[in-house]
């Protein structure tokens, strides 16, 4: 297996083949501040760019979390660069902030007058759309807890497993005097449901890995030693689906699936128009239509078929022909 272990900016990168293993060192606390979430901005730029890699699997450095949360200094420190006079008109103002910060030669000035906290956070929700956006899978291997931020970037993610333990996930903001501001609001809401969700957050208790399990907003618990090989094995059977199918499919969920149900087909329709036709999926049909042609009937009707089309990732070739 091929490893390779690069540290930058609070991430400690392993390649594993067409997986690649994020550890996030947030120091002695387990904590996610400003260099942290540039270093994910600029994992994104690469995932973007770099159509070899297939899956990414998130874990902590911290022997009992996987984020511990926000860095609170980071928060409290951008909210005082917020000037009182723009309190009451903060809407604009995150407006302002992401237009602002999608303009090149004026973003950089910009980060140092009172828009900047409002650029960091708008960059932050950027940087988690871009991971449902794109056409890698991400799965959180909580190993320990996850609070507010934490619990947010495993939102973010695909997939969650969490190790079985004393720990727990949830959004605590409103003990601070703050709702969570990391998506919290949004994808546990679509997670666990919206009743549900408010009085997690309204109480600020967070769930067990049991709860978390028992409510949806984890989709394993798994022992901890096995964690990782867990992670990693899923990270490769979903990996290998082709990678502009498993794109089009998070889009029109990630984005689609908030909207109203008409504006959600047209995602829909987007989305399966750009992946019909492209290299991969002409390929895969044009061997389907052959195959059945050849054998008479659908060949996803025959369950060895089936076994290898789940086993492979795709519809499995006679030749030795591979997918993206």
């Amino acid at each position: 297996m091929d490893s390779t272990r690069i540290r930058s900016g609070g991430l400690e990168l392993e390649q594993h083949g067409a997986v690649l293993i994020v550890r996030l060192n947030g120091g002695p606390q387990g904590v996610m501040g400003l260099a942290m979430a540039e270093s994910l901005a600029a994992l994104l730029d690469a995932l973007e760019a770099d159509q070899q890699v297939k899956a990414v699997v998130l874990t902590g450095t911290h022997p009992g979390r996987f984020v511990g949360h926000a860095d609170v200094r980071w928060l409290q420190e951008g909210g005082t660069t917020i000037p009182s006079i723009a309190r009451g008109m903060t809407s604009a103002v995150a407006h302002t902030a992401a237009t602002v910060r999608r303009m090149p030669l004026v973003a950089p000035v910009a980060a140092f007058t009172p828009l900047g906290g409002a650029m960091q956070l708008d960059k932050l929700h950027n940087t988690f759309m871009r991971m449902n956006r794109v056409g890698v899978l991400f799965i959180a291997a909580l190993n320990g807890s996850a609070l507010g931020l934490g619990s947010e970037l495993a939102q973010a993610c695909d997939v969650r497993l969490m190790a079985d333990g004393d720990f727990f996930i949830g959004q605590p903001e409103v003990l601070l005097g703050i709702p969570p501001g990391g998506g919290g609001t949004q994808r546990l809401t679509r997670l666990v449901g919206a009743h549900r969700a408010l009085m997690m957050m309204l109480e600020g208790r967070p769930a067990s890995p049991a709860k978390a399990l028992e409510i949806g907003l984890v989709d394993e618990v798994v022992a901890p030693e096995a964690l990782m090989e867990r992670a990693l094995a899923l990270a490769n059977y979903l990996g290998a689906r082709p990678r502009d199918g498993i794109r089009a499919i998070k889009r029109a969920v990630y984005v689609g699936g908030s909207m109203s149900l008409e504006d959600g087909l047209h995602v829909e329709r987007t989305e399966f128009m750009s992946a019909l036709s492209g290299d991969n999926s002409q390929a895969l049909m044009l061997e389907y239509m052959e195959r059945t042609e050849h054998e008479g009937d659908l060949p996803l009707y025959q369950p060895a078929i089936f076994d290898q089309a789940l086993h492979h990732g795709h519809f499995p070739f006679t030749s030795n022909r591979t997918v993206k």
